[in-house]
């Protein structure tokens, strides 16, 4: 069977990012144990050599679902234009966040497990996009603590509670956990959980209210 070209105008995505995508896929559907050159060359339609030839062997191609899942993320918050509150720039991020998790969900299911591919948590200062991500939250916490909406705290700290915090709930969400029965709409329990977060740090909780954006618009 003749296959068409992967980078032809019009077509499907080329053969890199195919590859990629069906690799968060089968890790985040059916675990580590899933994903082989064989078994994705398979799922892809092409040969073992070709996922060789753009990843070289296992571990880089976890590397390269990582950074690619990291550079969506950040490429999400980058479009979260500053305003003069840096506690509704931090609400936007958080929402941004959010919404980058529900566009990517295979990618953001497992970024996190194949940034290290069973190495040392040491290696995530390898993936320059996580730290991109990362310092966009700190950055955000740093305004609100000096100009005096936050209490005074180490910003880098404050920013790992709120980052554990959003990963928390949108794995959560992604794992459908927010059903119907529990009468838990997520939207509602994310931004709540943003004025909550808010409010415990805030110098005046007065000054809180809650987040605006695509996501919590309405």
């Amino acid at each position: 069977m003749t296959s068409r070209p992967a980078d032809s105008p019009g077509h499907e995505p080329p053969i890199r990012a195919r590859l990629i995508e069906a690799a968060a896929r089968l890790l985040a559907e059916q675990g580590p144990g899933a994903l082989t050159t064989r078994r994705l060359a398979a799922e892809v339609g092409t040969s073992t050599m070709v996922v060789y030839t753009h990843f070289g062997g296992k571990q880089q191609l976890l590397t390269a679902v990582a950074r690619e899942g990291f550079t969506r993320l950040a490429a999400h918050l980058a479009e979260v234009a500053p305003t003069d509150d840096p506690v509704i720039d931090l609400g936007n991020l958080a929402l941004a966040y959010r919404a980058n998790a529900l566009a990517n969900p295979h990618l953001y299911a497992v970024m996190f497990s194949a940034l290290t591919g069973g190495r040392e948590p040491s290696a995530n200062a390898e993936i320059p996009e996580a730290r991109r991500s990362f310092d966009a939250i700190v950055a955000a916490t740093r305004r609100a603590i000096e100009s005096g909406r936050f209490r005074p705290a180490d910003p880098t700290l404050v920013a790992t509670q709120l980052w554990s915090a959003l990963h928390g709930f949108v794995m959560l969400e992604l794992a459908g956990r927010f059903v119907p029965s529990m009468h838990a709409d997520p939207e509602h329990v994310f931004t709540t959980l943003l004025v909550t977060m808010a409010l415990g740090l805030a110098e005046d909780p007065t000054s809180i209210t809650r987040p605006s954006g695509p996501e919590g618009s309405g």
